[in-house]
């Protein structure tokens, strides 16, 4: 076999009970198999048409299935390498609840720009009270002051899109190469946004080269209410003074009567999403 060939194809563990072939560099006392995986020649995995196939499987088993079902699904299929990425709202915070019981030992994390609300970050030690659960969080390289300092003042407002990728993407992205997730977990809703319409419960996210899971896509608003009061989840209360979506503080503003929940998201601006949800790829999907 050629060099060439040895790149393209790694034997490696897998995951217990995986039904997509994702390669795993740790050996598991579990399962003694091993499988090999199509990779891009750098070890980055990719949706080859078998993954495309098990997906679209996996989301005819999971169709009508509950939150909770889809993800035990994903534990028993991804963990320990499924990772849940948040920002403590609603919707996320009802997904914590549930993994706390599904899989508490799942890898958290949220990506701290330096422009969180004090809110949103209190919020995370109250989940840590009641659950026993650390969301790790993913810092840029710089601080929010040498970051102005190097553009000669905020970014948020001028470039809000170069703002984003600075300190949500390439640290997301430097986090994922360390942690090594197989697929993570979102807590995004398919009436939010055009595009978060176009998910699928399990999908390829070819931005990130991993299998997403979004287990509350077919939830509305009215019900992760229902659920948020009916179990006493924590959530932050900016929430309650008029902010049903909740960013950064710079591009986050209380909504007014009759406005779209994300109408105070970059306010003023054509960008609704920070990037990390977004279109790129439409036959990868990319979300």
């Amino acid at each position: 076999m050629s060099n060439s060939d040895r790149n393209r194809f790694c034997c490696l563990h897998f995951i217990p009970h995986s039904e997509f072939g994702i390669p795993h560099f740790l050996v598991n006392p579990y399962d003694n198999d091993k499988v090999c995986v199509e990779t891009d020649g750098g070890g980055t995995m990719t949706e080859s048409p078998q993954v495309a196939a098990e997906i679209a499987e996996a989301n005819r088993e999971l169709a009508g299935a509950s939150p909770q079902e889809i993800l035990r699904w994903a534990a028993k299929r991804f963990h320990p390498r499924l990772l849940m990425a948040t920002a403590f709202g609603a919707e996320g915070c009802c997904v914590i609840h549930m993994l706390a019981d599904i899989e508490p030992g799942t890898m958290f994390i949220n990506l701290e720009t330096g422009y969180q609300f004090p809110e949103t970050l209190e919020l995370r030690e109250r989940i840590k009270d009641r659950y026993g659960i650390t969301v790790e969080y993913i810092t840029p390289e710089q601080t929010v002051e040498r970051y102005e300092a190097e553009h000669g003042g905020p970014l948020h407002n001028l470039r809000p899109d170069q703002c984003c990728h600075d300190r949500k993407i390439l640290p997301l992205r430097r986090a994922l190469k360390r942690l090594d997730p197989a697929a993570w977990i979102s807590a995004i809703r398919k009436d939010q946004t055009a595009d978060r319409g176009q998910a699928g419960v399990i999908q390829w996210d070819a931005k990130f080269n991993l299998v997403k899971v979004n287990p509350l896509l077919n939830w509305t608003k009215k019900e992760v209410w229902a659920f948020i009061l009916d179990n006493d989840v924590p959530y932050n209360p900016m929430h309650d003074r008029g902010f049903p979506s909740i960013g950064c503080w710079p591009c986050t503003r209380s909504v007014n009567a009759g406005e779209d929940d994300r109408a105070g998201r970059w306010a003023g601006k054509v960008k609704k999403e920070c990037g990390l949800h977004v279109i790129e790829q439409q036959d990868g999907e990319g979300i």
